[in-house]
């Protein structure tokens, strides 16, 4: 559930005075109502109040932010103080490290998430700003299609070829199978 700025303030107000607010009934468990108050806190005095304000929207983490911090847990501080530090949730933190580990940089990188739409509307458009060829790409570009070209050729021959061969190795056997069973009905009738 989403908690509102001025609740989040009231409860940590109360933790910093000692006492603790009642435990709202959607929360199974008081004391993990009472941890989350506790990194409120924690948040707060980390990066101001601020901090637990709603922004309406999820904050984009370049990736060398995201490396920066990732290099701080490598460099041996918990996870859970520099996600505090900064403001996130440590899952978020921990995610972030593993996949450093698997894949590198390349793994803070931003992909695109969910399935492609279907609707040609949808698609991303060209980007204008694309740079045009040089004349030696432009020249590798023909030769590649040139070869690309040739080698589909290649490709319709051998199977062509490979197909006759199959119907020449096909006729052949039924011609033997004939021929098999002529001789076996010649030598029944001995």
């Amino acid at each position: 559930m989403r908690y509102s700025n001025e609740f989040k303030r009231k409860c940590v107000e109360m933790y910093r005075n000692g006492e603790w607010p009642d435990t709202p009934d959607h929360v199974k468990s008081t004391h993990d109502f009472r941890e989350m108050i506790r990194r409120w806190a924690r948040i707060e005095d980390n990066c101001g109040p601020e901090a637990l304000n709603h922004t309406g929207h999820n904050k984009a983490w370049t990736p060398e932010k995201k490396l920066e911090l990732v290099s701080l847990v490598l460099a041996g501080n918990s996870n859970q103080s520099v996600a505090l530090e900064a403001g996130i949730n440590p899952g978020i933190l921990y995610t972030w490290v593993r996949k450093y580990k698997m894949f590198g940089y390349n793994g803070l990188v931003n992909k695109s998430q969910g399935r492609k739409s279907r609707e040609p509307s949808m698609k991303k458009q060209v980007d204008e700003t694309t740079r045009p060829l040089t004349e030696s790409e432009y020249e590798e570009l023909i030769r590649l299609r040139a070869e690309n070209a040739y080698i589909k050729a290649e490709n319709a021959v051998i199977k062509k070829e490979i197909a006759l061969r199959e119907e020449k190795e096909a006729a052949l056997l039924k011609a033997k199978k004939q021929r098999s069973s002529k001789n076996s009905g010649k030598k029944d009738m001995n």
